[in-house]
Parts: structure tokens; C-alpha cells; sequence
């Protein structure tokens, strides 16, 4: 895929008996742009996985019946290798542990700030390489960034991006808040090639940063990549 290519909606599983919390994660992740489905019990689950496609699965641990953690080892021992992220009110390293065993991807203690949630999202769908989705405009000091449209806006005036500059701009902002490889940057290019990126980095920092020699919004994760954080 390349970067000036918008992801195809993520399609997620949520699995919890908490009818409230299963509707506050519906909406969370449905406004950054997800498309969702919600289980009450694991017997659910396995009803609605039967019928449809889902790209992650979030579940919960303590459910009445099938625990998410038995139904967690239930889908590994069938060869499903869907991404899955627990939840749990039970933080001790054992429960976590045990999670982990049973084939979960990640694990996320209650209660969770619901920025985190959705970037552990996010990473798991990254490293799976499912599509991620993301925020339709994002704002960072005065600029404003359309993703889909691919325009920046300071204070009511465009700003003039080249093709390239906006393709990495769009990556960035997608994933706003996490460290993007060069590698993953450059379209998965080798490192001689992909050192384009720092040419462009440099470049949408002379635009978007008071001091391009010390960025605030475009900021280098020295051995790993490239953030853009957001406000």
C-alpha cells in the first residue's frame, strides 16, 4: 500500500458483558474511524464470528460463562490468528501472564485512558498489517492537517505541500502520537534508498515548525523513526 493510499476501515470485534462500556468503546473507536461490532458473551462472539470478517477483536477477561482468556485459547487453538487485545480489571503480572499464554496480542489493564486504547489498536493492527484508521483532520500548534484531502492549513491559509511531502505528512497524521519507521515511511524501500525520508522530514519541518532545528510537532525517535504528536 502505498502512502498516498486511504486504509480501508478496520472491522473490530468487542466482546464484554458491560453493556456501558461496550457502547463507550463502540463510539470511541467508531468516531476515530473504525467500523465496530459488539458481543455481550463469548457465545456471542463466536455467533457474530461466524458470520463476518473482523480485522481485531477486543476482550474482556472477567465475563460470566466462557472467560475472554478461554475463548482467547479457543480461537488460537483453531488456527485463527486474528489480533486480540484484553481487557482486564486485574492488573497483577500473573493475569497478564496468563492472557499473553492464551494467545493475546496485547493486554490492557482498567481502567485505560481511551488515547492508549486506541493506539495499542493502532500498533497491533500495524504489526498484523491491517489498515489503521484515523482522524479525518488533525491539529498540531496552528496547522491543521485534512488527511483524506491532503491539506494543511495555518491560521486560514493553505499551505503549499508537494505530492511527496503530503504523502508523508498524511502517514504521520494517521498515526499521530506513534513512532513511524523510515523504513515504513519510505514505502518499505532498503535504508539507502529510504534515506529520501529525512529530505522530506526536513523539508515539512521548514513548513510546520517555528525552529526547524528544534521540532515540536515533527519530532525524531532516534533509532526508531519519526512522531507527529497532535494536540
Amino acid at each position: 500500500m502505498s502512502l498516498d493510499t486511504p486504509p480501508t476501515m478496520a472491522h473490530i470485534l468487542v466482546v464484554d458483558d458491560d453493556r456501558r462500556l461496550r457502547e463507550l468503546l463502540r463510539k470511541y473507536l467508531v468516531d476515530n474511524g473504525y467500523r465496530v461490532t459488539m458481543a455481550e458473551d463469548s457465545g456471542d462472539a463466536r455467533a457474530k464470528m461466524q458470520g463476518l470478517m473482523f480485522d481485531l477483536m477486543i476482550v474482556d477477561v472477567m465475563m460470566p460463562g466462557e472467560s475472554g482468556v478461554e475463548l482467547t485459547a479457543a480461537i488460537r487453538d483453531g488456527n485463527n490468528r486474528i489480533p486480540i487485545l484484553m481487557l482486564t480489571a486485574r492488573g497483577e503480572p500473573e493475569d497478564r501472564i496468563e492472557g499473553l499464554e492464551a494467545g493475546a496480542d496485547d493486554y490492557l489493564p482498567k481502567p485505560f485512558e481511551p488515547k492508549e486504547l486506541l493506539l495499542r489498536v493502532n500498533s497491533i493492527l500495524r504489526r498484523a498489517g491491517r489498515a489503521v484508521a484515523g482522524p479525518a483532520v488533525v491539529r498540531f500548534g496552528m496547522f491543521e492537517f485534512d488527511v483524506e484531502k491532503g491539506r494543511l492549513n495555518r491560521g486560514g491559509a493553505d499551505v503549499r505541500l508537494t505530492p511527496g511531502e503530503t504523502a508523508m505528512l498524511r502517514a504521520l497524521a494517521r498515526n499521530a502520537g506513534m513512532t513511524i519507521s523510515r523504513t515504513e515511511l519510505s514505502g518499505g524501500l532498503d535504508d539507502g534508498v529510504g534515506r529520501a525520508v529525512d529530505v522530506q522530514i526536513n523539508r515539512l519541518r521548514r513548513k510546520i515548525e517555528e525552529d526547524p532545528s528544534l521540532p515540536r510537532h515533527l519530532q525524531t525517535v532516534r533509532g526508531e523513526g519519526y512522531v507527529l504528536w497532535s494536540d
